[in-house]
């Protein structure tokens, strides 16, 4: 267990892992909780600190979430952001209203004396996103930074340790707003900072040595960055008594299936099977257009596999799952009591023969499940692999799956992941591959005319996957891209450049 932990005191609001994630980044341990939990709840996690986030709500709709008024008289320092801000506000006797000015992206305030202000510049610019507005704070609080319109967008009373800003600092675009929540959970909570990932790591490894015993243990194996690290924690922590099986589903991106089996076998000496399953999983896909139709096949067959392999090595004392943060935090609001039965394919095997779960990663992010993995020692390259959908290329072959369209995709995807990495963006972009559409058009090449496939390219910004922002990729690097994917790669001759963001388009296309 952490020696220090923070609440995120979630009030529906489409920053709540922003946030966590930007704690954690100040080495503080963070959870993600529902405001529908408890306050003994909140007792119960002993908190050194508790962080109210935003919300769609008017805090003074009788209908909008509220919370119980003795948090304030824990003792325990508050942060509200937001419609935090405001429910701080109206909970302490303060009056919140429609504001005549709402304030909505990059806003300047200026600062006043505060220990959440240590180290900020007086006139700083913040991100705001608002209609309501407190027009009278709390007795016993003062106003610590103001806007041109919104006249109190920070207030405190430091004798309480109850701290409150209107808008949200857990974004890039709040300038200094990383050093305001550092100020909160160093200058106010006093967190010593001790969420390290590689104690971390030491930490979770004898936790599952002593949880396991002589256990013997099972891992379904995807050759995904989550999967990965969870196989090689659990090797750490009991060697032999850990068996993965990879199912090789002939939907791998090029030469996918004997890197991880290069991998896991030679590097790390785990036991591995690899069911080779190409040819089942295409002939179930054989004639299937529709997108659903497709990833439900693909998970039904992977299970079925999966059984087939497990049943050969007998009772199995645990079953590992990838399971990582967003994924309890979606399924129950970081209610610990609700568990998510997750794989990245579709779902649990109902018929391997299994005692109890573990879920290693389950209280880390995306970018924490990478810093581990570097800290058990897989390949750079492997831990900041692209992610992958659990159907894999079948989301990206648009229409009939068949091996030509595979091996077309293969190549030009690898060639488009190639030329990312060489311009040294493989890690500012968060996801970037190539699509085969089922459409043909006309082209020339040399003095003949063609008629071949269309190609898309993907790429994308995001910090969570909610949302998601088309990558402004330089011209020349498309460009490269585009002429060795067409010279390169055959039965292609047009290649298009996807500028949809997420919402209105998903970031798969299918």
């Amino acid at each position: 267990m952490q020696n220090e932990t923070v609440i995120v005191l979630d009030f529906g609001g489409q920053y709540n892992q922003l946030i966590a994630r930007r704690v954690r980044e100040c080495n503080v341990y963070c959870e993600v909780m529902s405001y529908k939990n408890s306050i003994e709840k909140i007792k119960e996690k002993n908190p050194v600190g508790i962080i109210f986030t935003g919300g769609p709500n008017s805090v003074y709709d009788e209908k909008s979430p509220h919370y119980d008024k003795e948090i304030f008289e824990l003792g325990i320092p508050i942060l509200g952001i937001c419609y935090g801000c405001h429910l701080m506000a109206y909970s302490l006797g303060g009056h919140v209203d429609t504001a005549p000015v709402g304030e909505y992206g990059k806003t300047e305030i200026t600062t006043s004396d505060s220990l959440l202000f240590d180290g900020v510049d007086k006139n700083t610019v913040v991100w705001m996103s608002h209609t309501d507005y407190i027009d009278k704070i709390p007795e016993g609080f003062k106003i610590t930074a103001y806007s041109k319109d919104c006249p109190c967008a920070a207030y405190e009373n430091a004798d309480k340790k109850l701290y409150a800003v209107q808008y949200h600092p857990e974004v890039n675009h709040s300038i200094q707003g990383q050093q305001m929540l550092k100020n909160f959970l160093y200058n106010i909570c006093g967190c010593k900072g001790d969420w390290i990932m590689s104690d971390f790591a030491k930490r979770s490894i004898e936790a599952l040595r002593n949880k396991i015993g002589n256990g013997k243990v099972l891992c379904a194996l995807s050759g995904g960055v989550d999967s990965s690290v969870a196989a090689v924690m659990l090797h750490k922590a009991v060697g032999k008594q850990l068996t993965c099986v990879f199912v090789d589903n002939g939907l791998l991106r090029k030469n996918e299936g004997d890197e991880v089996e290069s991998l896991f076998r030679k590097q790390f000496d785990i036991n591995l099977i690899r069911a080779n399953a190409q040819e089942k999983f295409l002939g179930k896909l054989k004639g299937v257009i529709e997108p659903e139709k497709k990833r439900k096949i693909i998970g039904e067959e992977f299970i079925r596999i999966f059984e087939t392999e497990a049943k050969k090595i007998g009772t199995v004392d645990f079953l590992v799952q990838g399971t990582i943060y967003p994924d309890v935090i979606e399924s129950g609001a970081g209610d610990a009591a609700v568990i998510k039965s997750h794989h990245n394919v579709g779902g649990l095997p109902e018929h391997v023969d299994f005692k109890e779960i573990i879920e290693p990663l389950r209280d880390l992010f995306k970018d924490e499940v990478r810093q581990l993995g570097i800290e058990l020692g897989l390949p750079e390259k492997f831990v900041w692999r692209q992610p992958f959908p659990g159907p894999g290329l079948a989301v990206r072959v648009i229409g009939e799956i068949t091996e030509d369209k595979l091996a077309i995709l293969r190549d030009a995807d690898a060639i488009f992941r190639e030329e990312i990495a060489n311009a040294e963006l493989n890690k500012s972009i968060n996801q970037y591959f190539a699509v085969i559409t089922d459409m043909r058009s006309v082209g020339v090449m040399g003095d003949s005319r063609t008629y071949d496939y269309t190609l898309a390219l993907r790429a994308v910004t995001t910090t969570d996957f909610m949302t998601a922002d088309w990558a402004r990729i330089p011209y020349d690097v498309l460009e490269k891209a585009s002429n060795r994917i067409v010279n390169e790669v055959k039965h292609v001759n047009r290649l298009v450049y996807d500028i949809t963001s997420k919402p209105p388009a998903t970031i798969e296309w299918e």
